[in-house]
């Protein structure tokens, strides 16, 4: 056999004008201290959004705060001057009987002299006793024989035939008020209109018939 040279291939030349790649161009690096000044101040900014947060619900706190104080303060100056112009009232609802009691005396009468004498000192102590309490802005309640029944400032005790209904007939007692508040009523005897008898009724209602029956 015949022994074949190997053929010598030609050797592939490169091509020496071909442009080289370009390089990509290395990232440019952070300073590390700034970057760490970045951070703080990405901190620093929340929180002072949160102090801010915290510093308008603090506001509104206090002017809730000073609202409700306000109003608490004007509540008990109210409340004490409610306590000072009404601080008798209990004392003169303890006297009532007393005053009353001294008005009856007073207005007894008798024949004598000993006792028109008692009467006329009543009457002077209850007149002293009447001008100490108008002094401490006491009023009376004194309404009159045939005015009309208020139920305002008057207590019907007991009622009487008249000629219309809520008729003032009678005071027992007058009535007491401090200032604009009731103390008592004036307890008095109203009137009330008698119902028509029966028959009455009937009459009338033929009459009003009969009338009728006419037109």
């Amino acid at each position: 056999m015949e022994n074949k040279e190997p053929e010598n291939k030609p050797e592939e030349k490169k091509d020496e004008t071909a442009p080289e790649t370009a390089k990509a161009p290395e990232e440019e690096k952070k300073d590390p201290l700034l970057a760490k000044y970045e951070q703080q101040i990405s901190f620093l900014q929340a929180d002072q959004t949160k102090l801010k947060e915290e510093a308008e619900s603090w506001k509104n706190k206090y002017y809730l705060a000073y609202a409700d104080l306000a109003n608490t303060r004007k509540t008990l100056e109210k409340d004490h001057e409610t306590a000072i112009r009404y601080r008798s009232q209990g004392f003169i609802e303890r006297i009532l009987p007393t005053l009353d009691s001294f008005e009856m005396a007073a207005k007894a009468k008798s024949d004598n002299p000993e006792v028109k004498k008692y009467a006329e000192g009543f009457n002077m102590i209850h007149t002293q006793l009447e001008q100490a309490l108008k002094e401490e802005g006491v009023s009376f309640v004194e309404p009159k024989v045939g005015e009309k029944f208020s139920s305002d400032s008057m207590h019907a005790i007991q009622t009487v035939d008249g000629p219309e209904d809520n008729l003032i007939a009678a005071v027992y007692v007058k009535g007491y008020k401090l200032h604009d508040r009731l103390i008592r009523p004036s307890m008095v005897v109203v009137t009330k209109k008698p119902a028509e008898p029966l028959e009455e009724k009937k009459e009338d209602a033929q009459e009003a018939k009969k009338e009728e029956d006419k037109k």
